[in-house]
């Protein structure tokens, strides 16, 4: 950023991306602290992130909506496990009610932002994505809803031959509005949450769809709908039912976790003699539903009623396990010798994952090295003032750990608003062992840990992995000797030069 240029505008705090998170961080702001000025900042020319940028064939949730959902919001529909239109729906009915339309603006990408520890404020650059204009504005504070994976790129790992593919590959990210799968011969390369959406859902039209993976993943079915929900719901009425089913399954979802941590091969056990169950007799389980992995090594994959495996039965999909050797005219060559014929390819093959939108963050022109910085209790990074991240568990609904950051954050606000501080920055102690941010085998996330923040081995810095321990962590006093406050009255004039800048505290 150009320090010449004047922001053209300030508020006190600016969200980053309309998606789950943002409007349930802008709902929290709103609702706590409403005399604070916010605008929330989308790249992209609609609401709704994940839900409205995904449109392949069946997207739907991988965790229930009952947890899912805000906890200010209770999920009403009869579906536990939903598609994506009616989450998007879900998501923009929350932002209308909630009042926050108008504070919404529209390709509006966030380029790079500079603390200025004088002013005690962000500096912010902005890319206007329709016209290309810059726009310059001051924020106090930042809140980054903007996920951890790119939006404008997948990943699509190099496949040979792939000129000579005479039909259509596709990613998921990226879905066509013009593809017509039916009657073809479909590949979908991929064993995570996508590509078991996206079997089932294209075997419908599809002659034939094939999911080609080169390890097994743990699949396992569940209800589309929770029948304990519509029994609460029935009983103590929605607000009631909803908020019984949500600690439930929150406590469900843990326990599960737990078990597959604490007994691997009990959990691998019963997984399998669950797959077989929902399998032909005599098929070949162990080559194609056997991973070299324990359970939650990397993320259950989920199917609701069994879908997935309904199609294999009925003879619409089938899986092979194998490695490609190269693309051919007319579908794919493994390295087994076996040709899969396709007529469309889907690279259903992982995400790209980029911290905090891919902002380029500088304290008083310092830039900052998102790999050498730390998080504070799951929501800042050390050295960097009055910004905040949201991240949420891979082991359970996104939303749940949403929830707790955006509490802290609003109480945090409070903390600082009662004793005059405008400044709060969290300060690592010296020669802290650290570790990756996220502890999770998924290839996505292995390719990206280099690029990420870390996590300390303890709290505060420790990235908790449970609802239950962030309550604790989160719920208490926002006192902490890890954070450093400071005012007006704190700062020292720019002239005297003699004070470090946080980002080297």
């Amino acid at each position: 950023m150009n320090p010449t240029d004047s922001p053209t505008e300030h508020l006190d705090v600016l969200v980053v991306g309309a998606g789950i998170s943002g409007i349930g961080a802008a709902r929290y702001l709103k609702t706590r602290h409403p005399r604070r000025s916010f605008a929330i900042l989308e790249a992209r020319d609609v609401s709704g992130g994940t839900w409205d940028l995904f449109r392949y064939p069946g997207i739907r949730s991988d965790s229930d909506l009952y947890t899912f959902g805000y906890d200010f919001r209770p999920w009403r529909e009869r579906e536990s496990i939903a598609t994506a239109p009616r989450i998007l729906n879900y998501l923009r009915e929350t932002a209308t009610e909630s009042g926050l339309d108008p504070h919404i603006r529209y390709r509006h990408r966030v380029v790079a932002a500079d603390w200025s520890s004088e002013q005690a404020c962000w500096q912010v650059e902005v890319e206007r994505t329709d016209t290309g204009q810059r726009l310059y504005m001051g924020a106090n504070w930042i809140f980054c809803a903007s996920g951890y994976y790119r939006y404008d790129q997948g990943h699509t790992p190099h496949f040979e031959g792939r000129e000579r593919f005479g039909g259509r590959i596709v990613h998921p990210q990226h879905w066509p509005e013009d593809l017509d799968h039916t009657g073809k011969r479909v590949v979908v390369i991929g064993s995570g949450a996508t590509a078991f959406t996206l079997v089932p859902a294209m075997s419908e039209q599809a002659e034939h769809v094939t999911m080609l993976q080169r390890t097994p993943t743990y699949v396992v079915p569940v209800p589309r709908e929770d029948g304990l929900a519509a029994l609460f719901t029935r009983l103590l009425g929605p607000d009631r039912g909803s908020a019984v089913t949500r600690r439930k399954n929150i406590i469900q979802q843990r326990a599960i976790w737990e078990l597959c941590r604490r007994f691997p091969r009990g959990a691998r056990k019963a997984i399998r003699a669950v797959n077989a169950r929902q399998l032909p007799t005599g098929y070949p389980v162990d080559q194609h539903f056997n991973p070299p992995y324990d359970p939650w090594d990397q993320r259950l994959c989920l199917v609701p009623d069994g879908d997935f495996f309904r199609e294999i039965r009925r003879g619409r999909a089938s899986v092979a396990t194998d490695r490609i050797t190269t693309f051919v005219e007319h579908g794919v060559q493994l390295e087994s010798g076996r040709e899969l014929p396709a007529d469309i390819i889907v690279t259903a093959t992982g995400l790209t994952l980029q911290i905090a939108g891919g902002i380029e963050l500088s304290v008083d022109g310092e830039p900052v090295s998102y790999p050498d910085t730390v998080v504070h209790r799951g929501k800042m990074l050390s050295g960097v003032p009055n910004f905040s991240l949201a991240v949420g568990y891979t082991n359970a609904s996104w939303t749940l750990k949403i929830g707790l950051l955006c509490d802290y954050w609003c109480r945090l606000l409070s903390h600082m608003d009662a004793r005059g501080h405008d400044t709060v920055v969290p300060v690592a102690p010296e020669g802290m062992d650290t570790r990756p941010l996220l502890d999770f085998d998924a290839g996505y996330v292995r390719r990206a840990l280099d690029r990420l923040p870390r996590q300390g081995a303890q709290d505060p810095w420790l990235m908790s992995a449970g609802y239950h321990e962030d309550r604790k962590l989160l719920s208490g006093s926002v006192e902490d000797p890890n954070l450093r406050f400071s005012g007006p009255g704190d700062r020292v004039p720019a002239e005297a030069g003699s004070e470090a800048s946080p980002l080297q505290g």
